[in-house]
């Protein structure tokens, strides 16, 4: 079940981004994120009070919140790389670090992964380098994109490790916690930018859908952690700029390179590897 619902996060993380990214380029990545992020706290509120779940505790509730500090960062530096780099770069490298830092901090809470996953690990970290190798990209773009999913993938991280220590009898307070945090993180870096806000309510529509999905996969991780290790749901959630890439060359007509085909056929085998064990 773990596994499953991990890919699920994946499907969602990645729809997520896609659209979150490419809304970006044309309303602005602030004002995308703070319309997403009220959206997933418009409805995770409301499932928490009527799903009748435990009382909040002191641990859950600040596991969320660190969570969101790394959840909010995230997500801006993702959609700001997004929409000014290929997608098909920032995506991926920001599943590195979003995969790398719970593998570790998993092995370093006494997680040990059977054979199969460990072989599903080690191949999914190359798989998701190589997806992000790009030879149609100018020398600063990137740069740019590199920069950007590197620090986006270690805020990510935080978010993995976060909401995993929450425990699994915290109920939906964690997931709560953390969006509300998100959304706090969103409009402090609003205030101090000053940039103005422009957004109809039917341009709003779009942005909303995006932050509903992001919640709808962070839920499904949190779940995910319950069945299995951090480490091993860490890695298959990380997979998500697969979709991010399939989408931008659906939609976009970005290019594979030979590295990136290479790559996806690797992220698939690294699911197989996993799921079996």
């Amino acid at each position: 079940m773990g596994i499953v619902l991990g890919l699920v996060a994946a499907l969602l993380y990645g729809g997520s981004d896609f659209g979150g990214g490419l809304l970006s380029r044309r309303l602005g990545s602030l004002p995308v994120t703070i319309v997403g992020s009220a959206g997933a706290v418009l409805l995770v509120w409301p499932a928490l009070l009527l799903g009748h779940g435990p009382a909040p505790s002191v641990r859950a509730i600040a596991w969320g919140l660190a969570a969101g500090l790394g959840g909010g960062t995230g997500t801006l530096v993702l959609y700001r790389g997004l929409a000014r780099g290929q997608m098909s770069v920032v995506g991926p490298v920001s599943a590195v670090g979003a995969a790398v830092l719970p593998v570790l901090v998993g092995v370093a809470l006494g997680e040990r992964p059977g054979p199969l996953t460990i072989v599903g690990v080690l191949v999914a970290l190359p798989a998701i380098a190589l997806v992000a190798a790009s030879g149609t990209a100018a020398r600063g773009v990137l740069r740019t994109a590199l920069v950007d999913g590197l620090v986006a993938g270690v805020a990510f991280g935080i978010l993995f490790v976060g909401l995993a220590q929450a425990g699994p009898g915290a109920g939906l307070w964690p997931v709560a916690s953390e969006q509300t945090s998100t959304l706090l993180v969103v409009l402090a870096v609003a205030v101090k930018s000053r940039a103005p806000f422009r957004m109809g309510i039917r341009a709003a529509g779009l942005p909303f859908l995006a932050g509903a999905a992001g919640m709808a996969a962070t839920l499904a991780y949190f779940y995910a952690t319950h069945y299995s290790m951090l480490a091993t749901v860490a890695v298959i959630v990380s997979l998500y700029p697969g979709v991010t890439v399939l989408l931008a060359r659906l939609i976009l007509h970005e290019r594979f390179s030979s590295a990136q085909r290479a790559g996806l056929g690797l992220c698939t085998l690294a699911i197989v590897a996993i799921a079996l064990n």
